[in-house]
């Protein structure tokens, strides 16, 4: 093997050079020099997604194992700059006594998580897909169990991880039938020797159910709530975004790369995935009270969302995926951002009827927080709609008219759902809402960067929207 190789992974090496920086930077110094920590790491990781959009060359490595293409690479920034985001809005929360003194662990595993992210969708080999999964996974349920003080933070750790071992095992089950049926694990080389055989068919099923695990679709998602609710909001907020989007993505070029002699079979997955996902994820997401469950549930409905561009398996769908997942971060990074606020300066959990009246105390982040709904919910003129247009768009562009019909259905009962919020914020009345508080430097920049995607996407979909209309087919 030319070990040389490895340094022609630039996102990669990128990325596990900054992670001995500040391996080396949390062994090392101690006391009042560790107050430029935090900052150093997210220098870091803006400094690494510059370095990500500059490798936009396109080349395989390790005799096929490895692909790369201006599209993945893309995908790498993106996944980037939402942890750069994710670890802004982690400043207050990592500076309490418990957690002070083990924000190198925090850094050191998140970095691995995205690693293992970056090795899921630029593996053209199963066994390099699998490692990963697994180095994605396992450092992941340690950020889910990270405030070991807590029983809920404990038990989300352990919900996580046991379910994660499960659609591991599942998985593996499925590739071990492809590796039988075709002698190989070779993306290319698989896709060959497919003959949609009841034994290949059960495979397909035994793959999409690990990642529909990773994804949180329906009726792979009973962990979710719970975890979301447990885990710290700054992880939450990594679950739901970061690692469901390298997810989405892997899945992606799995089913269009490896069983595209399928597509009838795994089209009907998707098909009965998707609405189930997002309807499901839809009713439940009424009934609940605390934020982070609603949250969980509302993701769950998105993951919906973001499969339905999958189900043409064409290059628009892959582009209307990589938009929605991008207007996502902005978006549910800024609800994020505010949930962890408030909940730091509360000391506890946040409900629905904790927001009560939360405009008048504290306008701008309610004002936030009402463009993120917005743009969750769909709504025009923001980011959002577009990005939910373009997913119809591309779903209807294949044939999928009715599925397209039900998605636009469930729209205007998630629409329902984000207002409560809006409702809560600012017609609801509380004799003591949460009082008004001043926000790190650092929060706010990761808000104010949040704002800012928000609205310039929804204006760049307005402005270019009829090109992108015309690419889409209409």
């Amino acid at each position: 093997m030319n070990y040389i190789q490895f340094f022609h992974m630039r996102p990669e090496a990128s990325l596990l050079g900054f992670f001995l920086i500040i391996f080396l930077y949390d062994l090392i110094y101690t006391g009042r020099s560790r107050r430029y920590f935090h900052p150093l790491v997210c220098v870091a990781m803006l400094l690494h997604t510059v370095i990500c959009f500059r490798d936009t060359s396109e080349y395989t490595l390790f005799e096929g194992m490895y692909h790369s293409n201006a599209m993945i690479v893309f995908v790498k920034a993106m996944l980037a700059f939402g942890s750069a985001i994710v670890v802004m809005q982690a400043h207050r929360w990592l500076r309490i006594t418990t957690t002070y003194y083990k924000q190198g662990e925090f850094y050191i595993l998140l970095l691995s998580t995205l690693v293992g992210m970056y090795f899921m969708i630029s593996a053209r080999h199963f066994l390099l897909l699998f490692v990963g999964i697994e180095l994605a996974s396992l450092p992941m349920a340690c950020m889910v169990a990270f405030d070991k003080y807590r029983h809920h933070s404990a038990e989300a750790g352990i919900k996580y991880i046991l379910t994660s071992m499960f659609a591991s095992a599942v998985m593996l089950y499925g590739i071990s039938f492809l590796y039988g049926t075709t002698g190989s694990l070779y993306y290319n080389e698989v896709r060959e020797g497919l003959t949609a055989s009841p034994m290949q068919i059960y495979a397909l099923v035994m793959f999409f159910a690990g990642l529909g695990f990773k994804i949180s679709l329906v009726p792979f998602h009973l962990w979710t709530a719970d975890s979301y609710e447990g885990a710290p909001t700054a992880v939450t907020a990594y679950l739901s975004v970061i690692s469901k989007g390298a997810a989405a993505f892997t899945l992606f070029i799995v089913l269009t790369t490896v069983f595209a002699p399928m597509i009838e079979q795994w089209q009907t997955i998707l098909y009965i995935t998707t609405v189930a996902s997002i309807t499901i994820a839809n009713l439940f997401a009424m009934k609940q009270r605390n934020i982070k469950r609603f949250m969980a549930f509302s993701s769950i409905s998105q993951a919906g969302y973001i499969v339905l561009a999958m189900i043409g398996g064409t290059a628009q769908g892959m582009s209307a995926m990589v938009y929605y997942v991008l207007v996502y971060i902005f978006a549910n990074l800024a609800v994020f951002g505010v949930i962890g606020a408030v909940e730091h300066n509360i000391k506890n959990e946040v409900r629905r009827e904790t927001l009560d009246g939360f405009y008048k105390s504290n306008p701008k982040l309610a004002f936030l927080t009402t463009l993120a709904l917005f743009s969750l919910a769909g709504i025009p003129p923001f980011a959002g709609f577009f990005s939910k247009f373009f997913v119809f768009m591309s779903a209807f562009g294949a044939g999928f008219k009715v599925l397209v019909f039900i998605a636009l259905i469930n729209t205007v009962i998630s629409l329902y759902y984000y207002l409560l919020i809006v409702k809560a914020m600012y017609i609801n009345r509380n004799d003591t809402p949460v009082p008004p508080f001043k926000c790190s430097i650092i929060t706010r920049a990761s808000l104010a960067i949040c704002l800012i995607g928000i609205i310039s996407l929804g204006i760049c979909s307005f402005v270019y929207g009829g090109i992108n209309s015309i690419s889409f087919g209409m």
